[in-house]
């Protein structure tokens, strides 16, 4: 079949499942299977999350909780994606955790998935930037008079957010131009740094990565309290892999605008766990390798990636490095925004949000994104930076509280779709899968595992010193819960089924004419 006519065929593929669903082609339709991947890896980015958490494996458990406590964590992240991945292909639409949840589930539990993923989405795009903040105060911030001050980090959020906003606003070409450039800056400065931790390094031990030393309290310079349970503190360094393997949806969120979005999007998620789970393994040990005294570095606490690189890197070449981490936190950030404002626009066209739905889904004729829902979700984002540095609890601001929850409003997302795809398979809600799909057996012990999985991440969410995030997790589960019993019960309908899928027809062939959409 000659190039023009399978990509005319797999258009026509993508426009009907679209239109089964009962929604329109408004946005662009121009990401390749490896854009798909690359959205999802650059949020990954194990320099950021991989490098900023680092010190929650060493001050745990040692070495062993970067050898073995990365393999374990990514795991249960690669459960989440290959459960996720089966739903995707069946299912390929923008805020697909929504609607997965919506159709598989009911209107409840598709409700109750969308604000998880919107408020975990929009924390977590505060979470990357604010690291970014932090990164750039303690590496080039000395160079410019950039302390790091309460005020100068809610500035420079700010003005990148505002950044990140305006190449989401103007296509998404652009975004998956940066996006495809960041993956391949991710690879390459790993690989610089690998290389330069292993030639630097004073001695080589490779015995620290399956060795458990109890680093817990002033020894671990109080990341984690003191405990004598070493399974315990192993469950605890799960945090690195598992708070840096996330983000992942973000391929699903882009579903209709991928080509072939069937087999591409179920691969672009697979793919970007995969790929940073080996390489982020790859990284993680080869820092604990390099670290001079892992005694003396876990007293460290935070600080114990930048001591290492300190003590062991030339100058120049540490700069090199963390300029090129800096960028990809940078394009990080970016597409988050991305997968952000396509949760609240595609939650938004079915009316989801109270207020403005209307308005948070339309989409720019002329760049063919959803602006609103961009500048939105930017907007949010900046005025949760500047209450969550501001608030204090005794002397801890509330963002130390917040952002520890944010895994947890992450990962229930996935969950509660994962949980209704596992009872719907086989049934009239979803009778075939995809074209990307496991074995019936498999799929459902994949499933059953992330759901054990989501147990784990749980009960280390919320250990000591994050106890406060069981009252946040379980606040907002009870607002929701009063808000959709007094209101949204009555209001929300969901996502279109049967009858009113057939009902849009016109409604859709408006849409796509009023956005230029010729197929």
């Amino acid at each position: 079949m000659a190039s023009d006519d399978y990509n005319e065929h797999a258009k026509h593929e993508d426009l009907k499942v679209l239109h089964g669903m009962g929604y329109a082609q408004e946005l662009s339709r121009s990401m390749s299977k490896f854009s798909n991947f690359a959205i999802s890896f650059s949020i990954i980015n194990i320099l950021s999350g991989g490098i900023n958490s680092f010190a929650q494996a060493i001050s745990s458990v040692g070495g062993a909780g970067a050898g073995i406590g990365w393999i374990v964590g990514c795991l249960i992240s690669g459960m989440f994606a290959l459960s996720m991945a089966q739903i995707a292909s069946a299912f390929p639409t923008a805020g697909g955790l929504y609607h997965w949840a919506s159709i598989l589930g009911s209107r409840f539990w598709g409700w109750l998935t969308a604000w998880l993923n919107l408020l975990g989405l929009i924390t977590v795009l505060g979470a990357i930037n604010i690291g970014t903040a932090y990164f750039f105060a303690g590496t080039f911030g000395p160079w410019f008079g950039f302390t790091g001050t309460d005020w100068q980090v809610v500035g420079f959020v700010a003005a990148i957010t505002i950044a990140q906003a305006i190449f989401n606003h103007i296509g998404i070409k652009a975004t998956t131009f940066l996006t495809d450039i960041s993956g391949y800056i991710i690879f390459a400065t790993t690989a610089v740094l690998v290389v330069a931790s292993l030639y630097f390094a004073p001695a080589i031990d490779i015995s620290r990565l399956w060795t458990f030393t109890n680093f817990s309290g002033e020894a671990g310079g109080n990341v984690f309290p003191a405990s004598t349970n070493i399974g315990y503190l192993f469950l605890l360094s799960l945090l690195l892999p598992v708070y840096t393997i996330t983000g992942y949806d973000a391929s699903a969120h882009t579903s209709e605008e991928t080509k072939n979005a069937a087999t591409s999007v179920p691969h672009g998620i697979v793919s970007a766990v995969l790929w940073s789970s080996i390489v982020g393994w790859v990284m993680v040990s080869a820092i604990a390798l390099a670290i001079p005294d892992l005694a003396v570095a876990a007293g460290q606490g935070w600080g114990m990636f930048f001591a290492t690189m300190d003590a062991i890197l030339p100058a120049g070449l540490k700069v090199a490095i963390y300029f090129g981490i800096l960028i990809t936190q940078l394009l990080c950030g970016l597409a988050t925004v991305t997968s952000a404002s396509r949760m609240l626009f595609a939650f938004s066209r079915d009316d989801g949000v109270p207020v403005g739905s209307k308005a948070l889904a339309s989409v720019s004729p002329k760049y063919r994104t959803p602006v609103t829902a961009i500048w939105t979700a930017a907007a949010l984002c900046i005025l949760y930076v500047v209450l969550a540095l501001s608030i204090k609890v005794g002397d801890t601001s509330i963002y130390v509280i917040v952002v520890n929850s944010t895994l947890v409003f992450l990962f229930l997302s996935f969950t509660i779709p994962l949980i209704a795809g596992l009872i719907a398979y086989g049934t009239a809600k979803w009778p075939t899968p995809g074209p990307w799909a496991m074995a019936t057996g498999v799929y459902k012990l994949v499933t059953v595992l992330s759901v054990v999985g989501m147990a784990i991440i749980l009960f280390i969410a919320v250990a000591p010193p994050n106890e406060r995030v069981l009252y946040v997790v379980g606040g907002f589960i009870a607002l929701a819960l009063i808000l959709w019993v007094t209101v949204e019960n009555r209001r929300f309908e969901g996502p279109p089924t049967g009858e009113k899928i057939a009902a849009r027809k016109a409604a859709i062939a408006a849409a796509e004419a009023a956005v230029g959409e010729t197929a």
